[in-house]
């Protein structure tokens, strides 16, 4: 099946970091133990943890296409940003360890934790584990300044120097996820059924506004896409959302135009901040791990399994409705967040 999004996307230089499309497979416990097979409604789960690169998640999807062109004008440095307990910084290293760049990480204690779990174990742990050298900031550092001071050092000393920003979520980042809509297009003609919706956590906005512009361009509409805001209040994920979709529609040269209406976010699941724990992710995490000995992470899809879970609890889907819940990785935090589920 070769669409118009496929050509469209083709023109842009990609790292071949997936190698193949993740698979979707049934929850058929969790249909069970929640009534949903009584009542017709199927529930499905897109592996994107289940990845052969630095742990798996999301955030490769996007790394395809940053490393793709930075390997066309020969990057040897890449220089990123984000929470201590980056699942983008992670993979980031990984990547770069796989293919003989050096990475450096600018990290900042975004996060009111100071455990010594959250600060050596999960991603910082691996991130170390990879070769990248770790500078950390105090919370409500400038990261992003902090990066570009350092890339000018490098390309000042002959380097070619890549800053990639926070979760890799810019218009070209997020063409990963406009592959990904395609991609689950494709999986859905062999399964012979059609998601009537596709279910993410949204922190920087990429991997929601990469699906919203890939089914959009499907001719599928962009509300086909429903994300639980993990980062910033509803309203602001979703301006930051719309921004992004558009951008992302407009780099791949299209002229449709998205409405704010037409990106569907859920405010409910954020509790007390990003990164900060809510009993209705604990309860999902364990959900899951129980009922289909999976692991979701209790940053990112852990607090959208949960609002997925009180949609399903509040009757939004009908008979004959299939639901796509996006595992999106991160699961090395569930070591950073020992005292959440070991109190």
């Amino acid at each position: 099946m070769h669409t118009l999004l496929d050509k469209l996307l083709s023109s842009f230089a990609r790292a071949d970091l997936l190698q193949g499309p993740t698979p979707i497979q049934r929850a058929e416990r969790l249909e069970q133990l929640l009534g949903l097979k009584a009542q017709g409604i199927g529930l499905f789960l897109k592996r994107d943890d289940h990845m052969l690169i630095g742990g798996g998640g999301n955030k490769l999807r996007k790394l395809e296409f940053h490393i793709g062109a930075a390997q066309q004008v020969g990057v040897d440095t890449v220089i990123t940003v984000g929470g201590l307990q980056s699942n983008h910084a992670r993979l980031t290293a990984a990547v770069c360890a796989r293919l003989g760049i050096a990475c450096e990480l600018i990290l900042t204690r975004s996060v009111p934790k100071t455990d010594v779990d959250y600060e050596r174990n999960g991603n910082v742990l691996l991130d170390q584990l990879f070769g990248a050298h770790l500078q950390v900031l105090a919370g409500g550092s400038d990261s992003v300044a902090t990066a570009e001071i350092r890339a000018a050092q490098l390309r000042d000393s002959g380097r070619k120097v890549l800053v990639i920003p926070t979760g890799g979520s810019t218009p070209l980042g997020s063409l990963g996820y406009a592959r990904c809509a395609a991609e689950i297009a494709q999986q859905e003609a062999e399964l012979g059924l059609t998601f009537n919706q596709v279910v993410v956590p949204n922190g920087s906005a990429g991997t929601h506004a990469g699906l919203a512009a890939g089914f959009r361009l499907l001719n599928r509409g962009t509300s086909i896409v429903k994300s639980y805001s993990v980062l910033s209040d509803r309203d602001t994920s979703a301006a930051r959302t719309l921004q992004l979709t558009r951008d992302a529609l407009t780099l791949l040269g299209s002229s449709a135009i998205v409405q704010p209406e037409e990106i569907v976010i859920d405010g409910s699941q954020l509790g007390d901040g990003y990164g900060l724990p809510t009993q209705a992710m604990q309860d999902a995490v364990r959900l899951m791990a129980r009922a289909e000995g999976l692991l979701i992470d209790p940053v990112y899809s852990g607090k959208a399994f949960a609002g997925l879970l009180a949609d399903l609890g509040q009757g939004r889907f009908g008979s004959g409705d299939n639901v796509l819940f996006v595992m999106t990785g991160g699961t090395p935090g569930l070591y950073a967040y020992r005292d959440t589920f070991q109190p």
